[in-house]
């Protein structure tokens, strides 16, 4: 099973998370198990190090692909990981576009931080929420994944649904172009 995770590798993405329920997952042998990182960022050579030290060989990094390459990463994958660092003005205050990316690909969507994000996973039964900070949920939601096919693939219809119903390409860009409408004639 491939958790994927495509984006920064920033302070504030928090990967460290994703490494320490890899952690627990090795310590489980769960080696069916791959967390694939894909992007760039200032922490990127840290993650790699720390990886390296702990031998977490069921993490593997690529470097940022283009929109196409990422789609067929994407298609690849069995979860989309939607990671932040727990801060309570990231609860509602951020959207982040590879949630958007996730649903449309039709990946379940596991997410380490409350808000409208983890309600909306929760509200669609499209993927995990987990508790911010919490290893073990983090490798007990991706054991579910691995364990119980079925359910994850009910779940990536659902948020293939979701996407489509919810945020259509075409009705938001009808939307934006309303806003810099009003925006040029005030």
């Amino acid at each position: 099973m491939v958790a994927l995770y495509a984006g920064t590798h920033g302070i504030a993405n928090h990967l460290d998370a994703v490494l320490d329920g890899a952690a627990v997952l090795k310590a489980r042998s769960r080696c069916d198990i791959k967390l694939v990182l894909v992007g760039s960022g200032r922490e990127k050579q840290e993650l790699m190090l720390r990886c390296q030290r702990e031998n977490l060989d069921n993490v593997i990094f690529h470097d940022p692909m283009k929109k196409g390459d990422l789609a067929l990463a994407m298609a690849g994958a069995d979860v989309g990981m939607q990671i932040l660092a727990n801060v309570e003005a990231f609860y509602y205050g951020t959207s982040p576009n590879k949630f958007f990316d996730y649903l449309a690909a039709g990946l379940p969507v596991l997410t380490n931080y409350p808000g409208w994000i983890a309600g909306l996973i929760k509200e669609s039964e499209c993927g995990f929420p987990i508790p911010p900070e919490s290893p073990e949920a983090f490798a007990d939601a991706l054991e579910q994944a691995a364990d119980d096919r079925a359910r994850l693939s009910s779940m990536g219809g659902r948020a293939r649904m979701l996407a489509e119903s919810r945020f259509p390409r075409g009705e938001l860009a009808n939307q934006l172009v309303d806003v810099l409408e009003d925006v040029i004639q005030a």
